[in-house]
C-alpha cells in the first residue's frame, strides 16, 4: 500500500502553484475559506425525522480541510477561530450577546478544537487520494465526524458532568443530519476531480 503523501489536492489543482502568485491565492483561498465556514456556520436546514435541524458547519469544515490540504486547511479554520475569538459573530450558536472567548469556552468548545483537529486528518488523507472516489471520501468523512465528536463529547463531560445524557446532547440528534452530510460530501469532491480531469483534458 502507497502511503506517500505525492497527491495534490483540491486547491493546487488550479492556479498558480509557485511564486508570489502562488502566495496571492494561497491568501485568497483562506479568505473565502473563513467567509465560506462563517456563512454555512448559520445555516441550518430541517431534516425530517429528527428534532434538530442539520447545521453545515461541519460540512464546512471537513470539506475545506479535503479541498486545501492540511497546512492551508489549517492555517483557514485558525484564521476562523481568530475572529471569533475576538468576538464577532461567526459560530453556528454564537450570538451579538454570546460570542468570543466566553462563546469558545461553553458547550461547544470541544467541537471547535475538534474542527481544528479535522481540518489537519483529513487534509493528510486528501493527500492519500481519498478525496478522488466516492467510498474513499466517504470513509474520510466518517472519520472526520469522529474526530470532531470525540473531543465534543469529552468536552460536555467534563463541563457538565458525566451524570448528564451527554449522548443524547451532543451526538445522537445529529446523526442523519451528519449521514446526509457525508453522502453529499462523498458526491461533491470526487465529482470537483473529475471536472478537473476535463478541464485539462
Amino acid at each position: 500500500m502507497n502511503l506517500t503523501f505525492d497527491r495534490s489536492v483540491l486547491a493546487e489543482a488550479f492556479g498558480a502553484n509557485e511564486g508570489l502568485a502562488l502566495r496571492a491565492k494561497q491568501v485568497a483561498l483562506v479568505v473565502a475559506g473563513i467567509a465560506f465556514l462563517a456563512v454555512m456556520a448559520k445555516i441550518k436546514v430541517p431534516v425530517p425525522g429528527s428534532p434538530v435541524a442539520m447545521g453545515m458547519g461541519t460540512f464546512a469544515v471537513l470539506t475545506i480541510g479535503a479541498a486545501y490540504g492540511a497546512r492551508l486547511g489549517l492555517a483557514t479554520i485558525m484564521g476562523y477561530m481568530m475572529i471569533g475569538m475576538l468576538g464577532f459573530d461567526i459560530f453556528q450558536s454564537s450570538t451579538a450577546d454570546l460570542n468570543g472567548i466566553e462563546y469558545m469556552m461553553g458547550g461547544t468548545g470541544g467541537y471547535l478544537l475538534g474542527y481544528v483537529i479535522a481540518v489537519g486528518a483529513m487534509g493528510v488523507l486528501a493527500r492519500r487520494g481519498w478525496d478522488r472516489s466516492a467510498p474513499k471520501m466517504a470513509a474520510a468523512m466518517f472519520l472526520g465526524n469522529v474526530i470532531l465528536y470525540v473531543p465534543g463529547l469529552i468536552w460536555l463531560g467534563m463541563l457538565y458532568g458525566w451524570d448528564k445524557p451527554i449522548l443524547a446532547w451532543g451526538l445522537t440528534p445529529f446523526l442523519l443530519g451528519d449521514f446526509i452530510k457525508l453522502a453529499l460530501a462523498a458526491l461533491l469532491l470526487p465529482a470537483a476531480w473529475k471536472l478537473v480531469g476535463r478541464a485539462r483534458g
